[in-house]
């Protein structure tokens, strides 16, 4: 089992970080210290705990900054890191982009969103879930109480995820996914099938949608609730300010 990490982001509303950096290295330590942590620190940091030694990382928008570093973070967390190249990061959505790692998730993956901060534990729970046949298993907050931009998901304790989709009344979801997914190297080339028929369809897709394809084709995906932890997405400041009092917790 690898590391995969999606950091091909531009995250235009971190501005000005952002206007030299990809998201996943904007920096989630005190404020106006450039050299702290950065979300990809964190992730890495999780994947060296848990005993990972390899990790790939697709990289698109600002990628020599993660070239640039790429040894440096291979010696901080002892990970052999491969960076993949998404050509079309600023054009396409992540659908495309967790395309582009099709072959490193024949490893089987821990995959993590580049803006996702989170606790160990997460990485854990999916780990402590595996087995029984699973194929996938989506990390999910089942307790956070959810509005209309979150990344919603409706469980069912028979058939597993049946549903995963912003665009859904908040009261009807089970749990908000967080950006973190466990996926075994048997479910590649079907979870590859699925993304390419979503970003064909439609380049500005989700590869969460790709999940969707997969359960609308009969795939099974299954949860791992994540307890009550602390963690945020990173999509704007005001996300940015509570990544950086979580981050100082770990």
């Amino acid at each position: 089992m690898i590391g995969l990490v999606l950091a091909a982001g531009a995250g235009r509303r971190l501005r000005p970080y952002t206007d030299t950096l990809p998201k996943a290295l904007v920096p989630v330590g005190p404020e106006g210290n450039e050299e702290s942590l950065t979300v990809l620190d964190l992730t890495l940091g999780n994947f060296a705990e848990i005993g990972l030694s390899e990790v790939a990382i697709i990289v698109g928008y600002r990628k020599e900054a993660v070239y640039e570093r790429r040894e440096a973070l291979e010696q901080k967390y002892g990970l052999k890191i491969t960076l993949i190249d998404n050509d079309k990061a600023e054009e396409w959505n992540n659908a495309y982009s967790l395309w582009c790692g099709r072959d490193a998730i024949k490893h089987s993956v821990i995959l993590a969103n580049g803006d996702t901060v989170h606790p160990v534990s997460v990485e854990k729970t999916l780990l402590a879930a595996r087995g029984d046949g699973k194929r996938i298993i989506l990390a999910v907050d089942t307790v956070k109480s959810l509005a209309d931009e979150e990344m919603k998901v409706v469980v069912d304790a028979e058939k597993g995820m049946t549903k995963i989709t912003k665009l859904m009344d908040p009261a009807e979801a089970s749990g908000e996914y967080i950006g973190v997914t466990l996926i075994e190297g048997e479910a590649a080339d079907e979870l590859a099938d699925a993304l390419k028929t979503v970003f064909e369809t439609d380049p500005q897709q989700f590869y969460e949608h790709g999940y969707q394809e997969l359960v609308n084709r009969g795939f099974r995906i299954d949860v791992a609730p994540i307890g009550d932890v602390s963690w945020v997405e990173i999509d704007n400041h005001d996300d940015l300010a509570k990544g950086r009092e979580i981050a100082c917790q770990y």
